[in-house]
């Protein structure tokens, strides 16, 4: 059977509108700001709403609350008879013991910043819409996806290969590949649900900075370079849901981690986006 995929941005970096379309993805390049726009955009009767503003929020919270708050209850009304898969976030959650394995589903938001806060706004518009049409909604709260270009462990691993200090107040994460990510991205289609269903996504593992750094300096054989002192909380989620759902993550810590120290040591080239993870305070 034959899926038509579309791609919805502005496309602002070079080079990916094209590989989109050379795989085959047909490309809308729009503002979803503009509400023209956004209203002559196609129908769909599955949507993966990925759009929203983190970085640079500390700097323009307007705009952060616009694209993060507003926006959705645009897109929301605009697709009310399509399934939508939501991406949020991990950071509405407050920040956990690092002893207690994660924050669950049940968990009640407590976002910090205001980035968070504009995130949790995101998911209310969601919520609203898919009480008021019945549109089935998923709110898939991501906590830190990974590949070889991007990531915390990109952070870590650099690091410790550039002789750079490692803060370890936020001592402790959770991570995903992002392949496996993508996946359960794609299969949580058949999840959503109304009222909106809410789904943890993330790794199984609570990692220590500290570990991960000392890891990363035996693959490089370089001496990780610390500051500060860990924390008994941090950003954790517990995604017990998501892998009764859809199984573990494919792809293991030690395997992101090798597969990141070859790409590193072959010279492989990184997105330069950093993650803040380490941000206690929610300034983006």
């Amino acid at each position: 059977m034959n899926k038509k995929i579309i791609a919805i941005s502005r496309f602002r970096e070079e080079g990916v509108q094209e590989q989109l379309n050379n795989n085959g993805v047909e490309t809308i390049n729009a503002d979803l700001l503009n509400d023209r726009e956004l209203q002559s955009l196609p129908e769909a009767e599955n949507v993966l709403y990925m759009a929203g503003m983190k970085f640079g929020t500390k700097d323009n919270a307007s705009l952060t609350w616009a694209m993060n708050t507003y926006l959705p209850g645009r897109v929301a009304e605009k697709y009310r008879s399509s399934r939508i898969v939501v991406f949020s976030s991990g950071n509405v959650y407050p920040m956990t013991s690092i002893y207690q394995g994660g924050v669950t589903e049940l968990q009640a938001p407590e976002p910090t910043g205001e980035y968070a806060q504009s995130v949790l706004g995101r998911e209310r518009m969601f919520q609203y819409f898919s009480g008021l049409h019945h549109t089935p909604v998923l709110l898939y709260r991501l906590n830190f996806a990974v590949d070889v270009t991007y990531g915390v462990l990109v952070e870590i691993g650099s690091a410790v290969r550039e002789h750079r200090e490692i803060d370890l107040a936020m001592g402790h994460f959770n991570v995903i590949w992002q392949g496996d990510a993508n996946e359960i991205a794609i299969r949580s289609l058949h999840h959503c649900n109304t009222p909106a269903k809410i789904l943890n996504v993330t790794g199984p593992e609570t990692i220590s900075v500290r570990w991960c750094a000392e890891e990363f300096g035996r693959l490089f054989g370089e001496q990780p370079l610390f500051k500060n002192e860990e924390q008994s909380t941090s950003y954790l989620n517990n995604a017990a849901e998501s892998f009764k759902l859809f199984g573990y993550p494919r792809v293991s810590l030690k395997e992101m981690m090798e597969l990141l120290a070859d790409w590193m040591s072959s010279g492989g080239k990184k997105l330069n986006k950093p993650t803040h993870f380490q941000e206690r305070k929610g300034k983006y």
